[in-house]
Parts: structure tokens; C-alpha cells; sequence
């Protein structure tokens, strides 16, 4: 099927897809904090211009409150917690020790090959816009479970958390043209419940060892040897 036969919306929705899985695997090579950070703040501000454009196309006005709520939870507010965080802890120049980053790029390639590769028996009986929405999706959801076992910081499983709800979130916006107000904002609640129950665990690891870092945790136990 020819892309530019399509009209302007099923374009720009296929442009945003793209875009979207882009950060989710440009997530996994970034090593310092900060920029993994701003990757998925500009995967949150690629959420919020979806969901504007599904609101407009679909002349649907509650997909603009989820617009900003997207926007402020995953543009503003969590971005900004953790990048305080690593401010606080003096990790801005430290750089992630991947055992074998080429590896993990090729494993996240692999990836969404494998997530289109799953969804070609639909893709006869589906849109384009929905096939590419729900092997995106399934592909942000691999690539942040995959962030999540390759990196060593707290922080970077936290993004690659919140990447994992950018996913399905991306695939519930654009394949359902929207969920119900009441979903939407059931979501956005747990999702701040999420981050700020993670800045308390940030805290208390902090003040007791000094350090983000999951090899470190896996080496505590509960009384001295």
C-alpha cells in the first residue's frame, strides 16, 4: 500500500509511529543519564502531538485533556523529578558500563523486526494505522523491557517503566481512537502515583546507600556477615 495515497492524517500517524519507536531504540545507546532522560521526554511530547491529532481528526474534544495531561506528567513533570534526581545524586557524568552495547543495539533492532514480523497475519484485515500502531507499541513495550535488563541505574529502569506505559498508551490513542475520559484519567492518576512512590524509593535508597546503582543493591543483605 502506497503511503502517499493516503490522506494527510493516516500520514502524520504513520510519521509519529515511526518517530515514537525511534526514541524507544535510541533509548537503549544512550549512556548518560541526562540524555536517556530528554530521549523520553521527547518520546512524551511525541504522545501528547499523537493525541492532539487524534483529538482533532477524530473531533473528539476529551483526547485534548489527555493530551495535557500527557504533556505534563511525561514532558514536564517526571523528566524534570528525575533529572533532579541525578542533579542530586552528581550522576549527570557518568556513564553506563554496558557489557556489550553493540549487542543490545542489534537485540533492539532484532526486536521490532520481530514485533512486525508477529502482526503479519492481520495485516490483511487491518488499516494500516492500526498495524503499525500495535507493532510500535509492542515494540516500545520489548525495547523497554530490554532497557530495563541491560542498564544498571534505577533511574534508566524507571524510564524504561514509563517507556513500557508509552507503548501501550500509544496503541490504545491511535488503534481505538480513543479511550474512555474515565480510562484516560484512571491512567494518568496511576502514572503519577508511580512516579512520585518512585522518587520515595529513590530517597530512601539515596540516604542509606549512597548510590542508584542495581549491582550494588543485589550485594545488601539484611544483617552483616
Amino acid at each position: 500500500m502506497n503511503i502517499e495515497s493516503q490522506d494527510l492524517y493516516t500520514q502524520a500517524i504513520l510519521s509519529m509511529s515511526a518517530l515514537v519507536g525511534l526514541t524507544s531504540f535510541l533509548m537503549l545507546g544512550q549512556g548518560r543519564l541526562l540524555r536517556l532522560i530528554f530521549v523520553f521526554a521527547v518520546q512524551g511530547l511525541l504522545l501528547t502531538l499523537t493525541t492532539s491529532m487524534a483529538a482533532f481528526s477524530l473531533d473528539n474534544p476529551h483526547l485534548y485533556i489527555s493530551a495535557v495531561l500527557t504533556f505534563a506528567l511525561k514532558v514536564v513533570f517526571i523528566p524534570w523529578m528525575l533529572r533532579k534526581e541525578v542533579l542530586t545524586m552528581n550522576m549527570q557524568r557518568d556513564v553506563e558500563a554496558l557489557k556489550n552495547n553493540t549487542a543490545v543495539m542489534l537485540g533492539g533492532a532484532s526486536l521490532m523486526v520481530f514485533s512486525y514480523y508477529v502482526l503479519q497475519p492481520i495485516i490483511n484485515t487491518s488499516s494500516m494505522i492500526m498495524l503499525n500502531a500495535i507493532a510500535v507499541s509492542l515494540s516500545v513495550v520489548l525495547l523497554g523491557l530490554l532497557l530495563m535488563i541491560s542498564h544498571r541505574q534505577a533511574i534508566a529502569h524507571v524510564v524504561g517503566f514509563m517507556s513500557i506505559e508509552n507503548g501501550l498508551f500509544f496503541a490504545a490513542i491511535v488503534a481505538t481512537n480513543g479511550m474512555p475520559m474515565v480510562v484516560e484519567l484512571g491512567v494518568a492518576f496511576d502514572v503519577l502515583v508511580a512516579a512520585v512512590l518512585f522518587g520515595i524509593f529513590f530517597l530512601h535508597i539515596r540516604t542509606s546507600i549512597d548510590s542508584l546503582d542495581v549491582d550494588m543493591m543485589n550485594k545488601l543483605h539484611e544483617v552483616d556477615r
